[in-house]
């Protein structure tokens, strides 16, 4: 079975822990022992129902509160398909957890509160889906229950999420709807009985239906070089490979390569994994390359077909930024930069625009990019990396930004 990676992001209390913790309870993920502890739970807690957010929020600080503070991996199955789902916070400050959870997710759900409607939240992570290129995008409208599950309040909901929708740059991404009730499971994995009116699917439904077809294993190949691989023992004692994952593209043995950056060029004689050889090895796989000749290769290096383009030699570029910092990036700054595995100086040449999420527009010429603010920079690097545009190759066009004196990750940027 295929693994479905999934990110929630919504508002506070839009009811995302519970919206996770109903698909849990209904798709029988949930040990018998666990269930009692839940109603256990709910009972001291003065409550009639089960609070199924409590099979999410971990932490002592986030069931006193009854937020959401760190990112959660949760994990459940079907008879088709398993799922893994990261639960990020709602709260404005959190946004940069929302960021990393999200960043390896196919699958995007986003809550609205139905009382609520659309908020400065909503367009955020309307904006960072759009940003991470997701392929597929859950918009949620939540607490049905609590609007008497009226078609008017979607409609009208719905209506303003188009329109957002419409001003948000997405490509070529799935976008759908849903009215739902996670605490009374209306519309979770069984048709609403309190919505005739809706004639969608429910939301398993959606994600058992969702085939997602892979772009990384056709786009150009990239095989970062993570380590060499010289066992020196008496049967190996020439052995020389190349051990790594191949972050895009398909390499064949028998095919040419070329080493980036130094441009030497050899051919694939072998793709090894564990005691296996293959005759191909695609976007995903962890394998190791042996070469039919001895050439110049370390940690760092980027091996490329020599059929195809090269992943540009880049120094001076520009990239889309989400800042994670609270202290503010300002033009003259020098970062870390980390790409891949390699590591460089970068220096923020200027800042040529802030998009405003609320509006979806731009504003030029401004001085600095403050937490969870989204921009476009130019930066110049100490030594050029091999990366390609985010657009054509999400694989290697992804960078983040370090902070040199405390070693913090103070922004995830994408080149454009």
């Amino acid at each position: 079975m295929d693994i479905l990676r999934i990110a929630t992001a919504g508002s506070v209390d839009d009811g995302k822990s519970t919206l996770i913790g109903r698909l849990l309870y209904e798709t029988n993920s949930i040990t018998k022992d666990k269930i009692e502890a839940l109603e256990s739970a709910s009972k001291r807690k003065g409550l009639d129902f089960l609070d199924l957010s409590l099979l999410t929020d971990g932490l002592i600080a986030e069931r006193e509160q009854g937020i959401t503070i760190d990112v959660a991996n949760i994990y459940f199955s079907t008879p088709t398909r398993k799922y893994i789902i990261a639960d990020t916070p709602g709260h404005v400050e959190y946004t940069r957890n929302m960021v990393t959870g999200a960043s390896n997710a196919k699958v995007s759900l986003i809550l609205v509160d139905a009382r609520q409607g659309v908020v400065e939240q909503t367009a955020r992570h309307l904006s960072i889906a759009a940003m991470l290129r997701i392929p597929k995008v859950i918009i949620c409208v939540n607490k049905m229950d609590l609007v008497q599950y009226q078609e008017s309040t979607f409609n009208a909901i719905k209506d303003s999420l188009a329109e957002l929708v419409a001003q948000t740059t997405f490509d070529g991404q799935e976008i759908s709807f849903l009215p739902i009730s996670s605490l009374y499971g209306q519309n979770i994995t069984q048709k609403a009985s309190e919505m005739p009116w809706f004639s969608g699917n429910t939301l398993l439904g959606e994600l058992e239906a969702f085939e997602y077809a892979s772009t990384l294993a056709h786009a150009p190949a990239r095989f970062p070089v993570q380590f060499v691989v010289r066992p020196m023992t008496e049967a190996y004692h020439d052995f020389r490979g190349y051990a790594g994952k191949i972050s895009s593209g398909t390499f064949k043995a028998g095919d040419a390569i070329r080493v980036l950056p130094t441009g030497q060029e050899s051919t694939i004689a072998t793709i090894e994994k564990f005691e296996s050889k293959l005759d191909q090895a695609i976007a995903g796989d962890s394998v190791t390359i042996t070469l039919t000749t001895d050439v110049d290769i370390s940690r760092g290096n980027t091996l490329v077909l020599a059929s195809e383009e090269n992943a540009p030699a880049l120094k001076d570029f520009s990239a889309q930024v989400c800042w994670l910092d609270h202290t503010a990036l300002s033009p003259g700054k020098t970062y870390l930069l980390q790409h891949g595995i390699n590591i460089t100086k970068a220096k923020i040449s200027q800042i040529t625009e802030r998009l405003d999420v609320a509006t979806q527009t731009s504003t030029q010429g401004v001085d600095t990019l403050k937490l969870n603010e989204i921009g476009t920079i130019a930066l110049r690097t100490a030594q050029p990396i091999s990366a390609d545009q985010y657009a054509a190759n999400p694989a290697n066009g992804a960078f983040i930004l370090i902070d040199e004196f405390s070693n913090s990750t103070v922004g995830v940027g994408f080149v454009k």
